[in-house]
């Protein structure tokens, strides 16, 4: 299978987007205008309150649009026991919000 996830596997979209905007935007309102979605939405799939959703993955494109999706964003599965393996995202972009 692709990226190595198993198959039958849940799949989580994860996003790389708040690590990149460091030295692009000076903080998640910056980043929210630039992706054309609220900076509410924004705040929610940072926390993981909100997944990852259309208007979230063309507004990553659109804010970044020298980078590939598979350089904004990555598949990750869930392990056997239901619990999602969870990367750390950086706090970059907290600077001035």
């Amino acid at each position: 299978m692709p990226y190595g996830i198993e198959k039958g596997a849940a799949v989580i979209i994860r996003t790389r987007v708040f690590e990149l905007c460091d030295g692009h935007y000076h903080n998640l309102s910056e980043l929210a205008h630039a992706m054309g979605i609220s900076v509410s939405q924004v705040y929610r799939v940072r926390d993981g309150k909100r997944s990852i959703n259309q208007k979230f993955i063309v507004g990553a494109k659109r804010a970044f649009p020298s980078c590939g999706l598979d350089e904004l964003f990555y598949l990750e599965s869930n392990n056997s026991d239901g619990l999602g393996l969870r990367t750390a995202v950086t706090e970059s972009c907290h600077r001035a919000d």
